[in-house]
């Protein structure tokens, strides 16, 4: 982390993982440090990503095929780079992201229609850069299924697909940790205040 750039930090897993707390408990142990932070997620953050946001979680799980559904992605992850995360980099601050490309990359390049290429030929056009750590909370698609559909929250079109998506989810997320070194794995099949000390463990040695 230099002294003119914060630090660029992502949370990825299947839908249920407990990621979203680890963010949230990890802002939290971050601003008592005394760190700057911003605190977003994907898709959405800045206004307009939030607004594509809905057209992406919400209805019936065959709303879209895979190639319009990644053109809304894009689409909103730009606006959120542009508005939201490259500014407070610039600032200085720590940015803790639920989801960032390598969500795209697993649901819709790995499962679904094969357009891995695809997706990363418009990231390299559109986005052009990935964050400095991505942290992997890896547990049981079951157990991941069961807390995302009881959350209850109207946004259950990606739980809808069904427990065989989510284990291909899982397989393709194990698999980005073994072919990219930011990125690692951290088991969320424990207590979540277990898991935030290995989270916080792989924070501090970045900062």
């Amino acid at each position: 982390m230099s002294a003119s750039r914060g630090l660029f930090l992502s949370f990825e897993g299947i839908d249920g993982s407990g990621k979203s707390t680890q963010a949230a408990l990890l802002d939290e142990r971050l601003k008592a440090a005394g760190h700057a932070t911003l605190r977003t997620r994907e898709p959405g953050g800045s206004p307009g990503a939030e607004e594509i946001r809905r057209l992406l979680v919400e209805g019936d799980p065959d709303r879209w095929s895979a190639e319009p559904e990644l053109l809304l992605f894009t689409a909103a992850r730009r606006d959120h780079l542009e508005k939201l995360i490259n500014p407070a980099l610039a600032r200085g601050d720590i940015v803790i992201t639920d989801r960032f490309a390598d969500s795209t990359r697993i649901y819709q390049g790995a499962t679904r229609g094969e357009l891995r290429a695809t997706v990363d030929t418009l990231h390299s056009l559109m986005i052009g850069q990935e964050p400095d750590l991505t942290i992997i909370v890896d547990v049981d698609p079951a157990t991941a299924l069961e807390r995302g559909l009881a959350r209850g929250s109207g946004e259950d079109r990606v739980e809808d697909f069904g427990l065989d998506f989510q284990e291909k989810l899982r397989a393709g997320f194990l698999a980005l940790a073994k072919a990219e070194a930011r990125c690692k794995i951290v088991d969320g099949d424990r207590p979540p205040d277990v898991i935030a000390e290995d989270v916080w463990a792989l924070v501090t040695e970045r900062l």
